[in-house]
């Protein structure tokens, strides 16, 4: 299978510092490799509402009005043999906007005959993050996107860490700017829950 990224940008701003990574990143991509960026303030997401149990509905979470953002996000999801979460670092885990759009799997799950977890299985998951302080409190945010790839039978390519506050100043972290050139290149293995082998 060809592969196919796709960039879900979780900033509130367009071009801060976690895009500019993610597309220094996305340069190294060999020409052929299919590349979507979508932008989650820019087809926002209505908020999660879990339906299972819900008026008795056991198994499933009953049926759902579609959201022409929710559609265009699972679809996109689905179509991506690599999926890149490019969130900034916020309150030590992913933005509001990133979450947002995590919740919406728990219903993706449950849509009858979308296999969303069969179809995402053995694909792999980045991440990339800007943060203004130590990497060691991004721990949450890596926890998040691991945790995810390893409860969909995902692949988890870890995440790529750029220090920046203001915009553009993660271009001056030349270490990340390194580390962007090869993040991409290379097999990522299984993503594992923490303590399991």
């Amino acid at each position: 299978m060809a592969r196919r990224f796709l960039f879900v940008l979780g900033s509130s701003r367009r071009g801060g510092n976690t895009e500019l990574l993610a597309r220094r990143a996305a340069e190294q991509l060999p020409g052929d490799v299919e590349q979507r960026w979508i932008h989650l303030t820019e087809h926002p997401l209505p908020d999660f509402e879990d339906r299972r149990h819900a008026d008795g509905d056991i198994d499933g979470d009953g049926p759902r009005p579609e959201h022409e953002n929710i559609t265009l996000l699972r679809d996109a999801t689905l179509a991506a043999t690599d999926l890149v979460i490019a969130s900034p670092l916020y309150w030590y885990s992913v933005s509001a906007q990133t979450k947002r759009y995590l919740d919406h799997w728990a219903a993706w799950l449950r849509i009858p005959g979308v296999d969303f977890r069969a179809t995402m299985a053995g694909r792999t998951l980045w991440g990339v993050t800007a943060l203004a302080t130590e990497a060691e409190v991004a721990e949450p945010l890596i926890g998040t996107l691991n945790n995810t790839a390893a409860y969909m039978g995902m692949r988890f390519g870890g995440v790529l860490l750029g220090n920046g506050d203001k915009p553009g100043e993660v271009l001056n972290d030349t270490e990340a700017l390194a580390r962007a050139k090869t993040f991409f290149a290379g097999e990522a293995p299984p993503a594992r829950f923490p303590g399991r082998d």
